[in-house]
């Protein structure tokens, strides 16, 4: 017995709605016209990659930071409109986000 049948035996007159399904499971985000910055840094000799220059809402830019941290199973943080990857994974994020149908510019070596 889930959740909803145990709802549905508490409160028997309530009508409950569906939520709506998202196709193919993927959350929608805002594709803009310029493309995404893809930068190689090093901060204490470390390598890092920057994705910048997203004008969409910060929200979708949280959950593609995080989508992109999940996939390439490496840290990193969302700060000041930026996504920093630990590691120098340019190529990578940039066949990810042209699969998701961004455009991306390589910035710097």
């Amino acid at each position: 017995m889930d959740i909803q049948d145990q709802l549905k035996n508490l409160f028997p007159d309530h009508e409950f709605q569906e939520e709506p399904q998202k196709e193919d499971g993927k959350d929608e985000i805002w594709m803009q016209d310029e493309p995404l910055l893809c930068k190689y840094e090093k901060r204490k000799g470390k390598p890092i990659t920057i994705i910048d220059g997203y004008t969409g809402a910060t929200e979708d830019f949280k959950k593609l930071a995080k989508e992109l941290k999940t996939k390439l199973s490496v840290g990193g943080s969302f700060k000041d409109d930026k996504i920093i990857i630990q590691g120098d994974y340019r190529d990578k994020i940039m066949t990810m986000l042209k699969e998701k149908g961004f455009k991306v510019k390589r910035v710097g070596g």
